[in-house]
């Protein structure tokens, strides 16, 4: 006997404390087939997740390579597949080379920590998504907060810098709030300074631009060699997995250097099949559809004109939103709960994506219940 308590015993206090503070979670498993709950929480922006086509390029690479692809990229994981969604990829985005990971999450490790490490910069705006967080803590790199929308802030701390090396960080279209980051002048000040860009557009491709090719395109700064997009294929495109579109210098150092694909399992070739097969799909007609959608229910919400497909309200306490949350379920109406971590304390909220796929009564079924929910919060 030692005298110590057992030593996960502290669990038990540590999930009483989150029950507490309103951040407890429950996993809540959706049932196969057709969904009885009009959908406004996931991100399939574009409605392609269940497309027959997709489903069908899905099927067809499962029969033809197999449930698993089988090893790491360098060394079995890397099929005919995944070279034609990359050569599309870049094709789509204006951008010289692409590279697939096996999730968003991993395509942002990748970037970040390979494109950085010890004695080099990295400015980072305060609501980019957790994955490049955690990519800038593993960066081992000095980092810089800045808030999202102030260049003047990345200017002054590539200013100040002592590093040989820096990178500017951000979200292309922040993932709560649905605002596009100021990309031009980002990277105006970013190139003044001797920086590189890095621009997460996983809310922006399939939503952003006429034909929906990212914020990076619609701000006029995909050709440039020192910017580097990552960008996830589970949102508009309907799939699962990640990318870097880059230049042929940063997906060859990539390739050399990155840990998430260099020791990483390949992404599943079905995956990948339905990418390449909902990038063909990608249409003027249903990025505007897709507008016309969210215009239309943040008029109906009284939110300011939206940016991109997602729309915040703000609820403010954990608690409440999470009620909030419940009384559009027993509407019908699934919708996302924005607790801390997530969000700062104090700004819980109600996070509403848009679909292209959505009529003109479901878009006035969510209103009504975000509304009516919305009253309950607060």
């Amino acid at each position: 006997m030692t005298g110590h308590p057992p030593p996960l015993s502290w669990l038990a206090a540590a999930a009483a404390e989150r029950d507490e503070a309103g951040l407890h979670r429950v996993l809540m498993a959706r049932p196969a087939g057709a969904d009885a709950m009009l959908d406004l929480a996931g991100n399939d922006y574009l409605g392609l997740a269940r497309h027959p086509d997709v489903v069908e390029a899905a099927v067809t690479a499962l029969r033809e390579y197999g449930a698993g692809s089988t090893g790491s990229r360098l060394v079995t994981g890397t099929t005919q597949l995944h070279a034609e969604l990359e050569h599309a990829l870049a094709a789509f985005c204006g951008a010289p080379s692409a590279l697939v990971f096996s999730s968003g999450y991993l395509a942002n490790l990748a970037a970040v920590t390979a494109l950085s490490g010890p004695g080099s910069l990295i400015v980072s705006s305060a609501g980019n998504h957790a994955s490049l967080v955690d990519a800038c803590r593993l960066s081992r790199a000095r980092v810089v907060v800045v808030p999202d929308d102030d260049v003047d802030a990345v200017r002054r701390a590539l200013s100040m810098r002592s590093e040989a090396r820096a990178i500017v960080v951000t979200d292309a279209v922040f993932s709560v709030t649905g605002r596009l980051a100021p990309l031009a002048e980002l990277h105006a000040a970013a190139r003044d300074k001797g920086a590189a860009l890095v621009v997460d557009e996983a809310h922006a491709v399939g939503v952003v631009g006429d034909e929906g090719r990212g914020a990076a395109v619609a701000a006029g700064i995909s050709s440039y060699d020192d910017v580097v997009r990552t960008m996830t294929l589970s949102k508009s495109l309907g799939s699962q997995g990640g990318a870097v579109v880059a230049s042929a210098a940063v997906r060859a150092h990539l390739i050399d250097t990155a840990r998430p694909f260099v020791f990483d399992t390949g992404l599943a070739p079905a995956a990948v099949g339905a990418a390449l097969a909902a990038l063909g799909l990608v249409t003027r007609a249903r990025i505007a559809a897709l507008r016309d959608n969210a215009a239309a229910l943040a008029h109906r919400l009284d939110l300011p004109a939206p940016q991109s497909a997602v729309l915040a309200l703000r609820i403010g306490d954990p608690h409440a939103a999470s009620a909030a949350r419940d009384v559009c379920a027993s509407s019908g109406v699934r919708v996302g709960c924005f607790r801390p971590p997530s969000v700062p304390p104090g700004e819980s909220c109600l996070r509403l994506t848009v679909r292209a796929d959505l009529t003109s009564a479901d878009v006035a079924r969510a209103a009504e219940a975000v509304l009516a929910a919305a009253r309950v919060g607060v």
